[in-house]
């Protein structure tokens, strides 16, 4: 009589060349082949490494990544869905929530849309503090992708540093909009105000002091051999794959296309500024922080043109049926009237109190039709498709947000790679979760 030991020990050695022990039996009744099993893990939706509620599915194989799926909609607020439900001024104070990275992108491509349905021109000085205030987002955005990026890569100087400068950035733009965050700034017709007094020599303060820090960027990470490894090679996507997924920004741009709206597409007079567009023939992580060190410098040139060509002028385009009398008051000079000067059209005139009135409750009515724009944000296209009935509200509006169309790739980038590497890729696409999730 055989006894068999349970505990007996039994090898295989797979077609990789691994060897598994199994004890306790049969190996085929007890584990099936070693080579075949997989480890399905979350990232998130609750991991600093996501760029917020974003979840990823990852199938592994040991380290290697070989499934990766994208799951979405933890921070879904409805945004598009209650603009229906408000007037077309109203619907800036939403859409700015959209990407909170870019609130000035947001602002200016929906209200774009709704000067287009009105057939309106907004004033050039309108115009040229749109560009000033998008270019001074773009360099914001691009130091949180440095900062956050470079924390979840381990150079946390890189973190603290790009923190600091957006923080100045941030002073500026509450110094012109009275908000760090969400400024609403942007309105149909032109802007809310006028610059204040001082906010240009703030911005010049700035300049100054962005033109010695960001070469800094240069210096400390891109002669750096362990920054290089973890960003070359990694997360490639080529031309083909970009335009096949739709993928614009600086992850198209890394891949050797000059696409880019400001030059391709110009809106709010992008075509007479003078600016290049930065590209890269990596296809990887390294092309991508390549280009968007050298769009903030590219920036940093487009705010100094604006600044040289701001001339007095009235920031709100001038008709009754669309600008609010104390909107017009305070713009009709290009600097600015006193308070005073408004509180007196105010109290003085039923007639502008009552227009007033009824253009702050009720809104202005756009003709019916339908309306595409798209401008350049730090992520790629923006687009917006406002639809109008006639009313005082939007039938429709939908938003090609990039970071929704870009998280495409996030699969074709990680499959195949380490799972430290996919850290790096989703950092790459740079995704604000409140553009997708919108």
């Amino acid at each position: 009589m055989t006894v068999t030991d349970p505990y007996a020990a039994a090898t295989r050695e797979t077609t990789e060349g691994r060897v598994y022990t199994v004890t306790g039996g049969d190996w085929d009744t007890i584990a099936p082949d070693a080579a075949e099993e997989r480890l399905v893990i979350n990232m998130g939706p609750q991991h600093p490494s996501t760029h917020g509620v974003l979840r990823l599915v990852l199938e592994l194989e040991g380290e290697t990544v070989t499934q990766a799926r994208t799951v979405i909609g933890y921070l879904h607020t409805g945004i598009e869905k209650n603009l229906e439900y408000r007037n077309w001024t109203q619907g800036v104070t939403f859409v700015t929530r959209m990407d909170y990275l870019s609130n000035a992108f947001n602002e200016t491509v929906y209200c774009l849309g709704v000067e287009k349905l009105l057939g309106i021109e907004v004033p050039e000085r309108a115009t040229t503090i749109r560009v000033l205030m998008m270019e001074l987002q773009r360099i914001a955005s691009h130091l949180v992708w440095l900062a956050t990026g470079g924390m979840e890569l381990g150079a946390l100087t890189a973190m603290t540093n790009g923190f600091r400068e957006r923080e100045l950035c941030l002073d500026v733009l509450e110094t012109i909009t009275g908000l760090r965050m969400n400024h609403a700034f942007v309105r149909p017709g032109g802007v809310a105000q006028d610059l204040p007094p001082g906010a240009v020599e703030k911005v010049r303060e700035l300049l100054a002091i962005l033109e010695k820090r960001v070469p800094l960027v240069d210096q400390l990470l891109t002669g750096q051999p362990i920054w290089q490894k973890r960003l070359q090679d990694v997360a490639y996507l080529d031309v083909q794959g970009c335009l096949s997924l739709g993928v614009t920004g600086p992850i198209l741009r890394s891949a050797g296309l000059a696409w880019d709206l400001r030059k391709t597409q110009p809106y709010c007079g992008y075509e007479t500024y003078d600016f290049d567009v930065p590209t890269a023939t990596s296809s990887d992580g390294w092309g991508r922080f390549l280009v968007r060190v050298q769009e903030m410098k590219e920036s940093m040139k487009i705010i100094e043109q604006a600044l040289d060509r701001l001339q007095p002028g009235p920031v709100m385009v001038e008709d009754k049926k669309i600008g609010w009398p104390a909107q017009l008051a305070l713009g009709s000079d290009g600097m600015g009237q006193s308070l005073d000067h408004v509180k007196k059209i105010m109290g003085t005139s039923m007639e502008a109190l009552i227009h007033h009135f009824k253009l702050v409750t009720e809104g202005f009515r756009v003709p019916a039709g339908q309306v595409y724009t798209a401008i350049e944000s730090p992520r790629g296209e923006l687009g917006v498709h406002a639809v109008s009935d006639g009313g005082t509200r939007p039938f429709r509006v939908h938003v090609r947000e990039p970071s929704f169309v870009n998280l495409q790739s996030a699969s074709a980038m990680c499959e195949g790679s380490l799972i430290a590497d996919a850290i790096a890729a989703v950092a790459s696409i740079d995704p604000v979760m409140g553009g997708v999730d919108r």
